[in-house]
């Protein structure tokens, strides 16, 4: 569902009572813990209970499970989720009432009141970028407010708020939200056309990063290596922004060097203007991910804090969820679980499992999200899945669409060139159909920004049972 940005959005704290209509969503639990952090009154509603939603219960915030318009009795805003739709009990119920009624973008600007903002955007990395640069920040003693869309080991949460007037966010330019927010300072990870289901074009999926940079009040941190990203440089140089072109090319200003991946590890030099600035460690495996903590390092120098401290606090980043993320080992087959959607992705997170996987065999289960995304990219995600040597295909999930008997797995499947690939049927069978493919030495990854996120947990408890 749509719901308009309104035309005035006043600080977070006089906003009264505040509902979550789909607070189990890494966009709505960030904003909703935030605003019960600064005392504000905050319930929220779930189709089903998660480890988010309970974790959301124990810091005292009312989760309902399933929609009732009762749940909106002496609440003043209602926050709602995109996926939510329009016949929704409580949408329904909050526009008889004439309540407040905002979409996750609204709430995230209310946060933003009196503090100054750095916006991380771009079409991949924004979580992990995000992250990272809330690591450095606080290993530098910055003590910023965050909003990330998913929980961060080294930080136990996804969201909090600091006492100091910074507030790094992660800027989701799905549905346009990250127009709204003006920060001071912006990360532009990349730029390559998704979400045209909202957007229409690819022009105007580029045209919206345009406009992005129109609302940043200081400077921009972009990947010069990145061909989307490059082109917002004349742009931000016109609105007289500060510019750090970040990258492992020769063009940049802040250059990564020598990376080297080893296992579960990454290392490379930085220098900045010609300047060395020494190694960065780091405790995840992947170019792309050496890339995210280049982008997060040349943020907070420009933001003013010390290169050492801001190391530090990289290496000190251990993953965040569903970013190739270890969710245990059984029966000597390790199993990893990713937030990858889009080929882009797809293939940074192979590169990277190859690395863990050190020449043992790489399966890989796939569960495209969208109907409209598989009929533009699935040919492309085929072709990246090819890097496995095994291919598990999910049905698609529909999330806020309904499916299309003319766009199916088989559209992914036909496409994989090199190893086995087959369909996989539904999620809820996936675990059993691998199951039946899995021995020792293995490395099971699997991928999607849907419900995939149950099998990983399914398979290892099969495969403890085998023994």
């Amino acid at each position: 569902m749509r719901i308009p940005f309104p035309d005035h959005v006043p600080p977070a704290r006089d906003l009264g009572a505040v509902h979550f209509v789909g607070i189990g969503g890494a966009g709505l639990s960030a904003i909703a813990r935030i605003m019960s952090q600064q005392g504000l009154a905050v319930s929220g509603s779930d189709t089903a209970d998660s480890a988010v939603v309970q974790a959301l219960r124990a810091e005292g915030i009312t989760c309902f499970i399933g929609h009732d318009a009762a749940h909106l009795e002496g609440i003043q805003t209602v926050i709602a989720s995109t996926a939510v739709r329009e016949d929704n009990a409580e949408i329904v119920e909050a526009q008889r009432l004439g309540l407040r009624l905002w979409p996750r973008s609204a709430g995230m600007r209310a946060l933003m009141a009196d503090r100054r903002t750095i916006a991380v955007a771009g079409t991949h990395g924004k979580t992990t970028t995000t992250a990272m640069l809330t690591c450095a920040l606080i290993a530098a003693g910055a003590k910023p407010s965050f909003a990330i869309g998913a929980q961060v080991a080294s930080l136990g949460v996804n969201a909090r708020l600091g006492r100091g007037d910074l507030f790094v966010a992660e800027a989701d330019e799905s549905d346009g939200a990250f127009l709204h927010y003006s920060p001071e300072g912006a990360i532009v990870t990349n730029v390559d056309a998704d979400h045209l289901d909202n957007y229409g074009t690819i022009e105007a999926y580029a045209a919206a990063f345009d406009e992005f940079v129109a609302s940043i009040g200081g400077f921009l941190v972009l990947d010069v290596d990145d061909e989307g990203a490059r082109a917002l440089i004349g742009p931000a140089r016109e609105r007289e922004l500060e510019v750090l072109r970040v990258g492992f090319d020769e063009e940049a200003d802040l250059q990564g060097r020598d990376l080297v991946i080893e296992g579960s590890t990454s290392t490379f030099s930085a220098s900045l203007h010609g300047v060395d600035l020494g190694p960065v460690h780091l405790a995840v495996p992947g170019a792309h991910y050496a890339k995210d903590a280049l982008l997060a390092l040349g943020a907070g120098l420009l933001d003013g804090h010390h290169v050492d401290l801001l190391v530090a606090g990289l290496a000190a980043y251990t993953g965040a969820d569903r970013r190739m993320q270890l969710l245990g080992s059984a029966a000597e087959v390790r199993v990893y679980d990713s937030y990858a959607h889009h080929p882009t992705e797809i293939r940074a997170d192979l590169a990277a499992a190859r690395a863990i996987a050190a020449g043992d065999r790489l399966v890989v289960a796939y569960q495209p999200h969208l109907v409209s995304r598989t009929r533009l990219y699935g040919v492309e995600m085929g072709e990246a899945l090819s890097a496995a040597d095994r291919v598990v295909v999910a049905d698609i999930y529909l999330a806020r669409e309904d499916a299309d008997p003319t766009v199916t797995a088989a559209l992914i499947v036909d496409a994989v060139d090199g190893p086995p690939a087959s369909a996989g049927g539904p999620v809820d069978g996936l675990a059993q159909v691998l199951l039946s493919e899995l021995r020792a030495g293995d490395l099971l990854l699997t991928l999607g920004a849907g419900d995939i996120t149950t099998v990983g947990p399914a398979v290892l408890a099969g495969l403890q049972e085998r023994g």
